[in-house]
């Protein structure tokens, strides 16, 4: 079998740590081309892959017959750089937020069917161990009917994580649109709806600016969220959790309690109203800290789903669900009022 030929657009830090990575590791892979502005950076990686340097992804797209592409990109090129790869003939893996808006994820959405390609979003917290044993759980009735959650994201900012640093685009507003909730929030915001196993109606939200200086995007945010069954909770998204990584999240039902990556040593901990616990140690998460799982599961997947011609766990319409969430808290905190979330 011939291995599919993939392009990274964008070769900052996400790509450097995540795609390339997980790509040379996959045996149907090979890496052909990769591309970013920065001319050091991108000959860098070529160097490293054994692939093709570009500094125009409009002439990387022209030039290389490839069959998939990751998009690594600031925020505001999503949608224009996946559209073009797709109309090109191109699968696509783009990092998430997806898209600024909803008219964005929908033209994505609608470039992928019209040329019959894959378009996956990399919400790699659905692959984590605990996550997945947990909505398994929740599905099976484990814990009976389930009244709240509450899950929080956070760490103290891109800036130790950004290629760039402190210079980093993720505190443009111009290039990130929003700041830690389009790079934690949106990710919670998809792993509730993935572990619910419905989708959410309602958010009451909070965002401010007050942990970054020079930024005009958000470092903290809070949200509450209704689903449509009524199951009520709240989601925090923080660059301002400077002495240690939050990425846990609780599940409280009528007979326990689950408990996700709460714990340094178990990533699931349910606790029954009966009296009983049960300790599951499995797979670290994946975290910018050291201790993370190695591998995110969203490279594989994703080129599963090319090899096998099956869709995404996270394609372009679950993307723009997990957006509308974000979107509907920008909402509530410019109104002050409960917001309705579409989708």
């Amino acid at each position: 079998m011939s291995k599919l030929k993939v392009a990274v657009i964008g070769c900052g830090s996400i790509a450097q740590h995540r795609h390339l990575v997980e790509y040379k590791n996959n045996p149907n892979v090979e890496i052909v081309a990769v591309c970013d502005i920065v001319e050091e950076r991108v000959k860098e990686a070529a160097g490293k892959y054994h692939a093709k340097a570009y500094t125009s992804y409009e002439k990387l797209l022209a030039s290389e017959q490839i069959d998939a592409v990751s998009v690594c990109l600031p925020n505001y090129l999503h949608a224009p750089v996946s559209i073009a790869a797709l109309r090109a003939g191109n699968h696509v893996l783009c990092e998430k937020p997806m898209a600024t808006s909803r008219e964005e994820a929908a033209q994505m959405i609608a470039a992928a069917t019209e040329n019959n390609k894959k378009l996956m979003i990399g919400h790699n917290q659905r692959f984590v161990s605990s996550h997945t044993k947990a909505r398994k759980l929740i599905a099976e009735g484990e814990i009976g009917k389930v009244y709240s959650f509450r899950t929080a994201f956070g760490h103290g900012g891109p800036e130790g994580w950004s290629a760039e640093g402190k210079e980093s685009w993720f505190f443009k507003k111009e290039e990130a649109f929003i700041g830690a909730m389009g790079d934690l929030g949106v990710h919670k915001a998809d792993l509730l709806r993935y572990l619910l196993g419905e989708e959410f109606s309602n958010v009451a939200a909070f965002i401010e600016t007050s942990a970054k200086d020079d930024t005009d995007v958000d470092d903290n945010a809070v949200f509450i969220l209704r689903s449509k069954s009524g199951v009520i909770g709240t989601l925090a998204a923080s660059w301002a959790y400077n002495a240690k990584e939050d990425n846990s999240t609780v599940i409280y039902g009528e007979k326990g309690i689950i408990r996700l990556e709460d714990d340094p040593t178990y990533g699931m901990i349910v606790n029954y109203t009966n009296g009983e616990t049960v300790k599951y140690e499995l797979g670290k998460i994946q975290s910018n800290e050291d201790g993370g799982q190695t591998n995110t599961h969203v490279i594989d997947h994703f080129v599963e789903s090319i090899l096998q011609n099956k869709q995404p766990l996270i394609d372009g319409e679950e993307g723009k669900k997990s957006l509308e969430v974000i979107l509907a808290a920008m909402e509530s905190d410019k109104t002050k009022q409960i917001t309705s979330i579409e989708g």
